[in-house]
């Protein structure tokens, strides 16, 4: 004898109920625990971010992506044609307290104290060499008057943190009021293959140069020394963390 179909339909839906749901296949997703780690669950498709707030620093959430944000700086440094960095967006200078002690704004762009475009920028003892105010009767060589302080980097990384660029400005402050050369050494922790560590030293040893050249300093005074683990000496993390570094060698 045939059931009838509203039966066969209240069995049917019975036995349904004690099935397991069917999980959904990525990078479909029901929920954020049917993605990746890290990724969320936006509109039932596992993306990268689904907000601002899930992305690094200086980076936003661009359709379920994490992106630099255009123009954001955390130093003058970051920025291009004498721009300063102002609630972490580059932008064009407006008055001479921009530019720091000494310097001048003009036409929204800074020119930093011992910068120069013509002599008659620099004072009257100086002569304008290669955008420096400089003087013709300084030696090379001569011995500073100020301090140059070493950078320390993240275990493989070569990006340049905040307390970085802070001491790069006050290394470009003091290299200003200078005309002697010097050897920017990149230097990495013992750990890792040698040519890896020779790479990872000149990489660090770049960032440190483009960072100080968009301070205004002349990049024919900065010569690049990669030194990768060579002169590594730690044999802990504190050991290791003061290995990872550029110095300054005065020449």
């Amino acid at each position: 004898m045939l059931l009838p179909r509203v039966v066969l339909a209240a069995v049917f839906a019975l036995l349904c109920t004690a099935c397991p749901a069917k999980q959904p296949s990525y990078p479909s997703c029901a929920g954020d625990k049917d993605c990746k780690a890290g990724q969320k669950c936006v509109d039932k498709l596992c993306v990268g971010c689904a907000a601002d707030s899930d992305c690094a620093r200086a980076e936003q959430c661009v359709k379920g992506a994490c992106a630099a944000v255009p123009g954001w700086c955390s130093g003058d440094g970051d920025c291009d044609n004498g721009e300063v960095c102002k609630a972490n967006r580059c932008t064009p200078c407006v008055a001479d307290a921009d530019c720091g002690e000494g310097g001048h704004c003009i036409d929204g762009g800074c020119l930093r104290k011992g910068q120069c475009r013509t002599d008659d920028d620099c004072p009257e003892e100086l002569d304008c060499v290669r955008g420096v105010c400089t003087s013709s009767a300084k030696p090379a060589g001569e011995a500073p008057g100020c301090t140059l302080e070493p950078v320390l980097f993240a275990f493989e990384k070569f990006d340049l943190a905040d307390d970085a660029k802070a001491a790069l400005q006050k290394n470009a402050d003091c290299l200003a009021s200078l005309a002697t050369r010097v050897a920017v050494r990149g230097l990495t922790d013992s750990r890792g293959p040698d040519e890896y560590n020779v790479s990872l030293s000149d990489d660090r040893a770049q960032s440190v140069i483009t960072y100080l050249v968009r301070l205004g300093i002349d990049p024919a005074r900065l010569r690049k020394v990669p030194l990768g683990e060579g002169e590594a000496t730690g044999a802990d993390e504190a050991g290791w963390a003061r290995d990872r570094r550029v110095e300054f060698v005065w020449e």
